[in-house]
């Protein structure tokens, strides 16, 4: 497993490497996928690898899979998509999708939520060849500008260990039998040890979070995340179900299951997302996402998130909150 210094680069570091290694030069994104990653993923790739966007499909918020059968070629490096998705819906098309790559000789590419794996069935089970994500959910608290850290992670294979951009640490023996210690991977592919002949240039900024994120997973090992997943699912479910009880509110709007983030549907209460959010703050509650701008075709649709973090009565103080601006 490999650091960059967040989880878009490490989504735009996984093309480069499945263009490397299939010797192609056009990647599709499923198109629910956060408008600021997909920034990064095209400034990354420019210019010489394409970027072609997948539809979702309207109903669920999964990869339309027509759309993609038509644009997947044998030009095609990899099929990018996010699980969960930009949306929070679950993608469950995962080993179509994978077989569809293989088929054209492509890799398929896909960024993970950490903390949903205790709960979600990992990539590796849908047949996915480079796995990225981003790791700050993972014990790192928020800041000014910092507690940023991204993954990738592929099979034990050469084919993917020599692309990696970044130093990889094994285990290995020592002069003393029966002892072991840590060491380079192939360090020769690095920027570190040939500058101008290094796959990537990536600095060291993101390796103590690294650590912290290593850290926090050995505290709270299979089961613990596998409880943090479920109080996730749970309390999402709970928020869902108390906002969809408020008039002219469908929760959630797409018709997938979901992970933290659900689309709240507002179209039908006659109130744009910056009034209502508008009106949240002077009660001293930040609401959710605007999706109106990066996604026009949902209308006045926010984005919720829900995790651990919070408590029956934070969700109960919300859905009470909204319902009453909706009703006034």
């Amino acid at each position: 497993m490999d650091k960059t210094y967040d989880g878009a680069q490490a989504a735009a570091t996984s093309l480069r490497m499945a263009s490397r290694i299939t010797e192609k030069k056009e990647v599709l994104i499923a198109g629910a996928i956060h408008p600021e990653r997909l920034l990064v993923i095209k400034n990354y790739l420019n210019p010489d690898i394409k970027v072609i966007l997948v539809n979702y499909d309207k109903v669920s918020g999964q990869v339309d899979l027509e759309d993609l059968k038509r644009k997947v070629s044998s030009n095609t490096a990899a099929i990018y998509f996010e699980n969960p998705s930009y949306f929070g819906c679950i993608e469950c098309q995962g080993e179509n999708i994978s077989q569809m790559a293989h088929e054209k000789g492509a890799l398929m590419v896909t960024f993970v939520d950490p903390i949903s794996l205790g709960v979600i069935a990992p990539p590796s089970h849908y047949g996915a060849d480079i796995v990225c994500g981003d790791i700050q959910s993972l014990g790192i608290h928020m800041n000014y500008g910092g507690g940023c850290g991204g993954f990738i992670a592929t099979r034990d294979e050469e084919k993917f260990v020599m692309e990696y951009p970044s130093r990889l640490f094994g285990i290995t023996k020592t002069v003393v039998e029966g002892e072991w210690g840590f060491g380079d991977v192939a360090y020769e592919r690095t920027s570190f040890a040939k500058r101008e002949k290094g796959k990537e240039f990536v600095g060291t900024a993101a390796a103590l979070w690294g650590i912290t994120a290593g850290v926090y997973l050995a505290l709270m090992g299979p089961q613990g995340m596998k409880d943090i997943g479920k109080t996730i699912l749970q309390k999402a479910q709970y928020a869902a179900q108390k906002l969809s009880a408020i008039k002219g509110v469908k929760v959630p709007l797409l018709d997938a299951p979901y992970f933290k983030e659900f689309v709240v549907d507002f179209n039908a209460t006659g109130k744009s997302v910056e009034e209502i959010n508008n009106a949240l703050l002077q009660k001293g509650i930040f609401g959710g996402k605007d999706l109106s701008r990066e996604f026009p075709e949902l209308g006045q649709s926010s984005l919720y998130c829900i995790t651990e973090v919070h408590s029956k009565k934070d969700i109960d103080h919300l859905a009470g909150t909204l319902n009453e601006i909706l009703t006034r």
